[in-house]
C-alpha cells in the first residue's frame, strides 16, 4: 500500500478535540542500533502490528510503501522484549474539512509535543489541502519528525528543530 500524507505541528489543540475518539498507541521501532529504524511494532488500542515503511522516492516521505502485519497479542507481547526504541502517544481522530486528522499528542519524555497528520487518496487531493488554522507549519519532509526518527528520544533532544519553526509546547 501506498500511503500520500501531511504532517503539521500543531500550534494550538482544536475545540472540542477532547470530545474525539481517541486511543493510546505504544510504538517499539527496531533495530535498536539504527539512526532511523523502519520496523514499528505498534499496540493501537487492542490492535496489535508490526509495520514496515520504506519510502517509495527518497526525496518525497510523503509517499510510503507501508507493509502491515497484524499481530496477536501474544506475539506482540514476544516481540515487544526485543531491544528498540520507544514512544508513546494518544492519537485523537478529529473531522476537519471531510477528512479525519490524526493529532498525537506526545507522552513521557516527548510530552509537549503535538503534531497532526492527514491522509489522502490522489495526489491532486493531498497538494490542494490547505494547512489547518490549528497547526504551525508542515513538517512533512523533515527527518527528524518521523516516528523512526523520533523514537527514543526525548522532547529536548528534538528542541532546536522545533524552534527553527517557533514551536512551542502543546499540552492537553
Amino acid at each position: 500500500m501506498i500511503e500520500l500524507e501531511r504532517t503539521f505541528l500543531v500550534k494550538r489543540l482544536p475545540e472540542r478535540l477532547l470530545d474525539c475518539k481517541f486511543t493510546e498507541i505504544t510504538d517499539l521501532f527496531i533495530p535498536k542500533e539504527s539512526i532511523h529504524p523502519v520496523i514499528r511494532i505498534r499496540k493501537n488500542g487492542d490492535v496489535f502490528e508490526m509495520t514496515k515503511k520504506s519510502p517509495v522516492n527518497l526525496n518525497d516521505i510523503s509517499r510510503q510503501k507501508e507493509q502491515t502485519i497484524i499481530l496477536s497479542e501474544k506475539e506482540y507481547n514476544t516481540l515487544m522484549k526485543l531491544e528498540g526504541k520507544k514512544f508513546r502517544k494518544m492519537r485523537y481522530y478529529y473531522k476537519y474539512d471531510g477528512k479525519t486528522a490524526h493529532i498525537d499528542i506526545y507522552h513521557d519524555d516527548l510530552e509537549g509535543l503535538a503534531v497532526a497528520d492527514f491522509e489522502f487518496g490522489t495526489e491532486e487531493e493531498k497538494k490542494s489541502f490547505e494547512i489547518p488554522d490549528f497547526c504551525l507549519v508542515e513538517v512533512t519532509q523533515e527527518k527528524f519528525i518521523a516516528g523512526g526518527m523520533l523514537c527514543g528520544k526525548s522532547y529536548s533532544d528534538i528542541e532546536d528543530e522545533l524552534k527553527k519553526f517557533g514551536y512551542e509546547k502543546v499540552f492537553l
